[in-house]
């Protein structure tokens, strides 16, 4: 890659879209990078809305990403419960986890790590 060389890409033109009950991820691949936006409504939950469409009880995706809006848990299979929100930088390991909006506001996040396998 030249110096010059620049790639620009929006979110408002994704280059793919996971659409899913009460919820939505949007998709921006890069040659060596996949960035992920999560926008989840009110009621949202990823044991009823994605564990569908994943095939598995609990979410087993390795996350890195950042709250842009909105609240969210993540609760392990052990009853560990945190709440995300806006302004946090997270990271939460492949370990079983569940996660759901709290509130009555969207939840939107950017996942910089995990989101190639999102909601697959």
């Amino acid at each position: 890659m030249k110096i010059d060389d620049i790639i620009v890409k929006r979110f408002e033109s994704p280059d793919e879209v996971r659409v899913f009950e009460k919820g939505k991820f949007e998709v921006v691949h890069f040659e060596s990078m996949t960035i992920g936006r999560a926008t989840y409504y009110p009621g949202w939950k990823w044991s009823e809305d994605v564990s569908p469409i994943s095939g598995t009880d609990f979410c087993e995706v390795e996350h890195l990403g950042m709250v842009v809006s909105g609240v969210a848990t993540c609760a392990f299979k052990d009853g560990e419960v945190h709440e995300l929100r806006a302004g946090d930088l997270f990271y939460v390991g492949p370990e079983p986890h569940d996660s759901w909006v709290v509130g009555d506001e969207d939840y939107v996040s950017l996942h910089f790590h995990g989101a190639e396998k999102y909601a697959k």
